[in-house]
């Protein structure tokens, strides 16, 4: 029997047609699968896909750490460790509590939340600054003292010429200058001198391997 153009046309078309919706119906009940088992969806995954995906869970985590939560003055301890996690050290004041906060890439931040006898929150406030910085008197201040003002250091180092104990703290001074604060101890633990000045890691001069030239 002779076919005409127009009939073969149509078969053609109706195969194809056919081949499509056999495709579709195939992607249908993969699609179904995968549903029923998500962890074959993981285990398919591209290495690039489960990098990205990886990076932004760090991306995130990031994010919760330079911008976490606020604090207000009333909250209870456990709302601050909820919101801010574990601090990084605890003092005993009298009959507050201070809990220490290290922030920043660079360690430029430290918050101290003041915890009242009632277990509820005082204050909260940054401490890496030219005003805290103030409150410590040379002569009288003892490590304790400062401790419970500004933190704890990210540096320690000692001057044998002097006999000084030097604590480090990276700061910015007015919110601008990329600073330390040097605060000297003599070897009964009082504070003799307070000495800031620009933290070498921001100069360039002094960065890899420009550090080699000088």
């Amino acid at each position: 029997m002779t076919k005409n153009l127009g009939q073969i046309d149509q078969e053609a078309q109706y195969k194809g047609n056919g081949s499509i919706i056999q495709i579709l119906k195939h992607f249908r009940t993969g699609f179904r699968t995968r549903l029923a088992h998500p962890e074959s969806i993981a285990q398919n995954m591209k290495p690039s896909s489960r990098l990205i995906i990886l990076a932004s869970a760090v991306f995130l985590s990031a994010c919760a750490t330079m911008f976490p939560q606020a604090v207000a003055v009333g909250d209870s301890e456990a709302d601050v460790i909820a919101r801010r996690g574990q601090p990084t050290y605890r003092y005993q004041d009298g009959k507050d509590r201070l809990l220490e906060y290290k922030m920043g890439p660079w360690g430029q931040r430290t918050y101290m939340a003041r915890i009242g006898p009632d277990g509820r929150v005082v204050s909260f406030e940054q401490v890496l600054t030219t005003q805290k910085f103030a409150t410590i008197k040379v002569g009288e201040a003892t490590k304790n003292d400062v401790l419970k003002t500004i933190g704890g250091p990210s540096e320690t180092s000692y001057l044998p010429l002097r006999d000084l104990e030097v604590w480090s703290y990276p700061y910015k001074e007015a919110d601008v200058w990329n600073s330390l604060m040097h605060v000297h101890f003599d070897r009964s633990g009082v504070v003799q001198q307070m000495m800031n000045g620009p933290d070498p890691r921001f100069d360039p001069d002094r960065r890899f391997p420009f550090s080699m030239m000088r």
